[in-house]
């Protein structure tokens, strides 16, 4: 456990705060530690079926969003990283603005350029990449509907 109460091998109880602050003020998690600009997605869970929300670290592109599946450097994928492979359909969070989006993961150049740009946005992500020996999966959410 870290002394933000982050427990990177249990992060729900931790989740569970940052979604309820995110939610209660608009978007804005106002920890001075966790000052980055977040979304909430919740994607359908692969076996449960079941609606799972996460809050994430993004980076715009236009007014689509970028996120990495990098379950804080860990060997293994975050459970969200499953549920959208099986199902590419979510609901973005982004401030105070709800809408369907299609999670699609990005290849090559493509990848380490908004790798990098997430790392520029939060150094954690250069961490992440030193503790693993996965390819960290990064995904574009392009917005499908309005709500």
């Amino acid at each position: 456990m870290t002394d933000s109460g982050f427990d990177p091998q249990d992060n729900a109880p931790f989740n569970e705060r940052v979604i309820s602050e995110f939610r209660a003020n608009k978007g804005r998690v106002n920890r001075a530690w966790l000052d980055k600009d977040l979304v909430l997605i919740t994607t359908t869970g692969a076996k449960s079926g079941k609606p799972r929300v996460n809050p994430l670290v993004y980076v715009a592109d236009g007014d689509r969003v970028v996120v990495a599946a990098s379950n804080s450097g860990l060997d293994r994928h975050p459970a969200w990283y499953f549920n959208v492979r099986a199902n590419p359909e979510l609901t973005v969070e982004r401030g105070e603005e709800t809408y369907r989006a299609v999670a699609s993961e990005l290849t090559g150049p493509e990848r380490d350029t908004w790798y990098a740009r997430l790392a520029e946005a939060d150094p954690a992500f250069t961490t992440y990449e030193t503790r693993t020996s996965r390819r960290i999966p990064v995904f574009r959410l392009v917005r499908t509907t309005g709500a």
